[in-house]
C-alpha cells in the first residue's frame, strides 16, 4: 500500500492544543487508547512503522518527547487495550500532544492514499457492495484486524464485524486529521471522548 508522501511545510505546535483543565488518570487512559488506535490505522493503510513515526517526531521537533523506538514503544504499550502492558503505566499531557501531532503529520503526508481509500468506500457503499471488493480496502482491513488481534488484550474476542466497523471509522477520521486543523480536530475529539466515555476501553475511535 505505497503512497506518495506529501511534504509538510507548516506544522502545528503544542500551543494549538489547548487544555481547559488537566485530565484525570481515567481520561488519560482513554486518550492513550484512542491515540494508539489512530496510529494502528495509519500503519495498516500506509504501511508505515516506527521509523516513519520517529522521522515525523524529528521533523516536528519532538525528539525530546519521542526520542527513539523504545520510547515510542513504551508510549503505545501504555494503552489499556494492549496485551501485557510492559511499557509505561501512564501518558502525560505533553506526550499525548506529541502523539497527536505525529499522527496528524503522518495522515497529512499520506492524505492522497487515505482519500482514495475513503472514495472507494463511499463508492462501494452506494453500490451495496462489501469494502473487501476493493483490494486497497481489503488489504487495509485485513492488516488492521490481524494487527489488532495480535496486539490487543481482547483482540481474539472482538468480532470481525466490530473490527471492520472500527477500522473504517478510523479511516474516515484519518481523512479529516490529515486536513487543515487536523491536530485541533483530533485533540478535541480525544478530549470529548475522554469525558463521555470515562473508564471505557472497548474498541472505539475518536471522532
Amino acid at each position: 500500500m505505497n503512497s506518495t508522501v506529501i511534504p509538510i511545510t507548516a506544522a502545528p505546535s503544542f500551543a494549538e492544543l489547548s487544555l481547559p483543565q488537566p485530565p484525570d488518570p481515567e481520561q488519560l487512559d482513554n486518550i492513550k487508547a484512542q491515540l494508539d488506535l489512530v496510529l494502528l490505522a495509519l500503519e495498516a493503510i500506509a504501511g508505515i512503522g516506527s521509523e516513519a513515526m520517529l522521522q515525523s517526531a524529528t521533523q516536528l521537533g519532538l525528539e525530546s518527547v519521542v526520542a527513539d523506538r523504545v520510547a515510542l514503544w513504551r508510549l503505545r504499550q501504555a494503552s489499556p487495550l494492549r496485551k501485557g502492558q510492559g511499557g509505561r503505566k501512564k501518558l502525560d499531557v505533553e506526550e499525548a500532544r506529541a502523539l497527536v501531532l505525529i499522527s496528524c503529520h503522518l495522515a497529512k503526508q499520506h492524505q492522497e492514499l487515505i482519500r482514495r481509500a475513503v472514495a472507494l468506500l463511499e463508492q462501494l457503499t452506494e453500490q451495496n457492495k462489501p469494502p473487501h471488493q476493493a483490494s486497497l480496502l481489503g488489504d487495509y482491513l485485513d492488516t488492521f484486524q490481524n494487527t489488532y488481534q495480535e496486539r490487543m488484550d481482547e483482540g481474539d474476542d472482538a468480532s470481525p464485524e466490530i473490527l471492520t466497523h472500527l477500522a473504517l471509522k478510523l479511516l474516515i477520521d484519518l481523512m479529516f486529521y490529515g486536513g487543515n486543523q487536523g491536530a485541533r480536530r483530533l485533540w478535541s475529539a480525544l478530549l470529548d471522548r475522554s469525558l463521555v466515555h470515562r473508564s471505557t476501553h472497548r474498541p472505539t475511535s475518536a471522532s
